[in-house]
C-alpha cells in the first residue's frame, strides 16, 4: 500500500469517521507538501487509521449481537436498544439474575423441614421469591447500573443509562420503589409467619445495605475484588436461603456457616461477570479479580472457587452421615467442570453467557441437594 502524507486534522477526521466513510476520506484528502514547514507532517496508512479507530468505543449495540429483543428483556449482553420506558425499566432490573435468588428461597424452605405443599405455604413462598428476585435483586441491579454508568460508558455505552435512554429522575424513582417495595414485603412476611422478632425484615434491610455499599462510594466494595465478589456471592446464595428458612422454621448457626461457605462458589460466579468490564474497571481503578491478577490467572481463581467449594460441602455432608447426598453433589460438579473447559476457560468474555446458562443449573441443583440433606 502506498504511503500518503496527511495533516493532523485530517487524521482526526479519519479516526472519528465510521468505517463506511473512511476509505472515501482517504481517497479525497489532499497530499501535503514536504516543503511546508507550517504543518506537522504525519505519515499514516489506511491500516494504521483503522487500528486507531478501534479504540473508540461503540455507541450502539455491537452488530454481532443482532440486538436481540429477548436479551433486552432479560437484561443481558447483546440487548436491542429500546425506547419503551417499561422495557428499559425491566432491562435495568436484569431478570436473568432473579432465578438464583428465587431458587435460594426454595432451598431455605426445604432446609427448614416445615414447608408443606398447601395454599398458605406456597403463597408465602411465592411472596418471598418476589421480594428476593424482582424487588430486592431488581433494586440491586438498577443501583449498580447507576453507579457503574461511567464504567458502562467505556465498556457498553449503548446501555440505557449511559446512552441517555432513561433519565436520572426515572432511575432514582425505580430504585426507591423497588427498595421500599422489597422491605415492605419482608415486613408483611414476618407478620404472616407470626414472628415475634421481624427477622425477614432485618435480613432484607441488611441485604439492601450490602447492595448499597457494594455499588456506591465511599465504600464501594466492588473496588476490592475479594470483598466485592464475596459480598455478591453471599447476597445470591446465603441471604435468600436465610429468608426462606426463617419464613418456615428456624435459622440455625450450622446453616449460617454452611451457606457462607457455599457463598465462596458465588464469589466465583461473580468473577465471571467481571471479565466483560475489565477495560472500564482498569480505567477507573477498580481492582476486580481479572484486573488485579490478569485474565489468565483470574479464570483459574474463578473455577477453583466454584469447584473446591462444592467439593468441600460434599465432604461436610459425607462427614455428617449423608453419603448419598454427598455423592449426588459430586455428580453435579462433573458437568460444571466439563462446561468450564468447553466454554469459560477458552474465552471468558466471549462465552460468559453460554457458560453460565450451561453450568449454573447444576450449581443450583447442588444447592437444593445440600438443603434437603440439612433439612431440620
Amino acid at each position: 500500500m502506498a504511503t500518503v502524507l496527511y495533516d493532523t486534522a485530517s487524521i482526526g477526521m479519519l479516526i472519528r469517521a465510521p468505517n463506511r466513510h473512511r476509505l472515501r476520506l482517504l481517497n479525497s484528502q489532499p497530499v501535503i507538501s514536504l516543503s511546508s514547514r507550517r504543518r506537522l507532517v504525519v505519515r499514516a496508512t489506511e491500516s494504521e487509521v483503522n487500528e486507531a479507530a478501534k479504540t473508540t468505543p461503540p455507541n450502539k449495540t455491537p452488530a454481532s449481537t443482532n440486538g436481540s429483543n429477548f436479551n433486552q428483556l432479560l437484561g443481558i449482553k447483546g440487548a436491542a436498544q429500546e425506547s419503551d420506558k417499561w422495557k428499559i425499566r425491566l432491562q435495568l432490573t436484569k431478570p436473568v439474575t432473579w432465578p438464583p435468588l428465587v431458587w435460594g428461597v426454595l432451598c431455605g424452605a426445604a432446609a427448614s423441614g416445615n414447608f408443606h405443599w398447601n395454599l398458605d405455604d406456597v403463597a408465602k413462598c411465592i411472596v418471598c421469591m418476589v421480594m428476593s428476585g424482582p424487588f430486592l435483586t431488581g433494586y440491586t441491579q438498577t443501583l449498580n447500573d447507576w453507579y457503574d454508568r461511567e464504567i458502562d460508558a467505556i465498556n457498553e455505552p449503548y446501555r440505557p443509562i449511559p446512552s441517555g435512554a432513561i433519565s436520572e429522575d426515572e432511575v432514582m424513582t425505580q430504585i426507591w420503589f423497588l427498595l421500599l417495595g422489597g422491605i415492605g414485603l419482608a415486613g408483611l412476611l414476618d407478620v404472616w409467619a407470626g414472628h415475634k422478632f421481624p427477622i425477614i425484615f432485618y435480613l432484607a434491610l441488611g441485604g439492601s445495605l450490602v447492595s448499597y455499599i457494594y455499588s456506591a462510594p465511599p465504600l464501594k466494595l466492588k473496588q476490592n475484588g475479594w470483598l466485592g465478589s464475596f459480598a455478591l456471592g453471599a447476597s445470591y446464595i446465603a441471604l435468600p436461603w436465610w429468608a426462606g428458612q426463617s419464613l418456615f422454621g428456624t435459622l440455625t448457626p450450622d446453616i449460617v456457616v454452611l451457606t457462607l461457605l457455599y457463598s465462596i462458589a458465588g464469589l466465583g460466579i461473580a468473577i465471571v461477570n467481571d471479565f466483560k468490564s475489565i477495560e472500564g474497571d482498569r480505567a477507573l481503578g477498580l481492582q476486580s479479580i481479572p484486573v488485579a491478577f490478569g485474565a489468565e490467572a483470574a479464570k483459574w481463581i474463578c473455577v477453583s472457587a466454584i469447584d473446591i467449594t462444592q467439593i468441600s460441602v460434599a465432604g461436610y455432608l459425607l462427614g455428617a452421615g449423608k453419603p448419598l447426598y454427598a455423592l449426588g453433589l459430586l455428580g453435579l460438579i462433573i458437568p460444571q467442570v466439563v462446561f468450564q473447559f468447553q466454554y469459560f476457560l477458552k474465552d471468558p468474555v466471549k462465552y460468559d453467557v453460554k457458560y453460565q446458562a450451561s453450568a449454573q443449573p447444576f450449581l443450583i441443583l447442588g444447592l437444593l441437594v445440600t438443603a434437603l440433606a440439612t433439612s431440620h
